[in-house]
């Protein structure tokens, strides 16, 4: 079944367009615009040009899904195989299925929303002109990264995103941006050249490179050593870039340091990068390393999950001076370990939880951080401290609007059922309940008991977060004397200041008022700016995706499970 209908032909065009379209979008940006486009100035020109060329990919992208044939999600479609290195029998080949396609239009729909948000809020920073272009690179590279089945353009695709996310955090960057740039280079770097020898073992070993034929043998061309190894080599690489727990140090400085922007393709689309190796190359083509080494992967994503909520609730607690962007960039780290586990069950329950895990993280956590950025716009900081102002001076009483919408994404990122973020997780905990054969069920069920935990963690800090930064700190209650009279308020050096005032209430923990109410104080608390219409426009399809994910879950299990089924059977439906 098909929405509408569309020739091979025409699907092979659609899918090379995706890929290709943002790269020569990059070129046409460094070049100077046509006298007829150039608008008010040239700055304007370039951004119009990006939010262009994304929004051309992702009308492409939203045309392939509604071509797909959904009866056969299993079955790769639009595909294109080229011979292009004949000595090492490299092909560009080319081709989606049910575990693709999502990702493909993820990734297109952030990129859209980040160059139509970049439009009316660019970062302070250089040249527009290369803001642009990297955004373009990047998601070029991100798109070949879902779509490409050759295991070395797989690794050229996944080492394509490096350059332009290092330099979107270097220049357009906030404070310690350098250092956080160079940490996620390095990190990134090193584990893919492990990920490299194990793509080559792989690749020599069995006489291809290609994904598909490599997926049906299922691991019989291969012995368990080699298998072991390639395993150990890959899952490195791709661990880091997950980012597993402990392989996660880079990912909270880059957040914290990156634009709103790049914080948004970070978490939605480049994390889901490392996962989709796990399941594309990992699973299927060497089952009996993953068996090895599935227990393992299992205890880290364990501890991942309760870590990073643990890391989250130390930041959120009054006086520990937490930045609220790398407090989401924590809890990333703790919902990637979902997705982990999920994929270390080898069952199609987990596998589906994880891939719908992925899907969901990336439309939350990129309205996150939209939302994070948009508060740090307001306020000039993100420090939690100060955001938690007293009640009237936090979001609720400032901007409501904006505080409903962190509130809800907020809720949605604990995984309340109705929304996207609780099938991932409950299909998750099912799978690890009953692992693949060959895997201790007791240590599984152990690691589902840890990470139902971790849901626990995870709803009390993103409530504590919603408390302090929504409704505000509590204003102390009036104490009684002795004969149950009211007491006076202490004075302050501005004089006495009645009790349960917003104005008597210290937004951070040394008592310092925020930027927006340094200075004498005033008897109504200064308005921020709402929601404004760009950011309605960049927010909303997350909004409304993350409620339909949540309430029609088949839409996206549809499209995934049979493809999972047929991946983990070595290629036989």
């Amino acid at each position: 079944m098909t929405v509408i209908d569309i020739s091979p032909s025409v699907m092979q065009f659609l899918l090379a367009l995706i890929v290709v379209a943002p790269l020569l979008g990059a070129l046409a940006a460094l070049l100077p615009a046509p006298p007829g486009l150039k608008g008010r100035n040239p700055d304007q020109a370039v951004l119009r040009h990006g939010v262009t060329v994304t929004g051309a990919v992702l009308v492409a992208a939203i045309v392939l899904a509604a071509g797909f044939d959904h009866d056969h999600p299993a079955t790769m479609q639009a595909t294109t195989d080229i011979s292009w290195i004949p000595a090492l029998d490299v092909r560009i080949h080319l081709g989606i299925d049910g575990i693709s396609l999502p990702l493909l239009v993820l990734t297109a729909l952030l990129t859209f929303l980040c160059a139509l948000y970049s439009y009316f809020k660019l970062p302070a920073g250089p040249s527009p002109k290369a803001f642009v272009a990297l955004v373009l690179v990047l998601e070029s590279g991100t798109l070949a990264t879902f779509a490409v089945l050759d295991l070395l353009l797989f690794f050229l695709a996944f080492e394509m995103v490096l350059i332009p996310m290092y330099f979107l955090i270097a220049r357009w960057g906030g404070d310690q941006r350098q250092a956080a740039a160079w940490k996620f280079i390095l990190y990134t770097l090193l584990g893919s050249v492990v990920m490299l020898l194990g793509l080559l073992l792989i690749g020599l070993k069995s006489g291809t490179f290609d994904m598909v034929a490599l997926a049906t043998d299922n691991g019989r061309g291969l012995t368990t050593s080699v298998q072991v190894i390639a395993v150990l080599a890959i899952g490195l690489g791709l661990a880091v870039k997950t980012p597993m727990w402990p392989l996660h140090s880079w990912l909270p400085d880059a957040h914290t340091a990156a634009p709103t922007v790049g914080s948004v393709l970070l978490a939605g689309v480049l994390l889901k990068m490392g996962t989709y190796g796990f399941v594309r190359i990992l699973l299927p083509v060497a089952p009996d390393g993953m068996r090895t080494f599935a227990p393992y992967l299992a205890a880290f994503a364990a501890v991942g999950i309760v870590y990073g909520s643990l890391a989250c609730l130390a930041l959120a607690r009054p006086g520990a001076k937490g930045d609220l962007k790398r407090l989401i960039a924590y809890s990333s780290v703790g919902h990637m370990g979902f997705v982990l586990l999920g994929i270390a069950t080898m069952t199609p329950t987990g596998v589906n939880g994880a891939l719908f895990a992925n899907i969901a993280h990336g439309l939350i956590t990129g309205l996150l951080f939209f939302l994070v950025g948009a508060v740090k716009d307001r306020y000039g900081t993100a420090d939690l401290d100060t955001l938690a102002g007293a009640t009237g001076a936090a979001l609720y009483g400032r901007a409501p609007r904006l505080g409903a919408l962190l509130a809800f994404a907020a809720v949605a990122s604990l995984g309340l059922p109705g929304l996207a973020g609780f099938w991932g997780e409950m299909l998750t905990l099912f799978g690890a309940y009953s692992p693949a054969e060959g895997l201790s069920r007791p240590a599984f069920r152990t690691f589902m008991a840890i990470g139902a935990f971790g849901t626990l963690l995870t709803a009390a800090y993103m409530l504590i977060v919603v408390r302090r930064v929504c409704m505000g700190e509590h204003a102390p209650h009036s104490r009684l004397s002795p004969d149950g009279q009211p007491q006076q308020a202490p004075r302050t050096a501005d004089g006495p200041q009645p009790s349960g005032t917003a104005e008597s209430q210290p937004s951070g923990a040394a008592g310092s008022p925020s930027l927006e109410t340094a200075g004498p104080r005033t008897a109504t608390t200064p308005q921020l700016a709402d929601i404004h219409p760009y950011e309605a426009a960049a927010w909303t399809p997350l909004v409304a995706l993350t409620v339909l994910a949540g309430l029609w879950p088949a839409v996206l299990l549809g499209l995934t499970d049979p493809a999972v089924q047929q991946l983990l059977a070595g290629g036989k439906s």
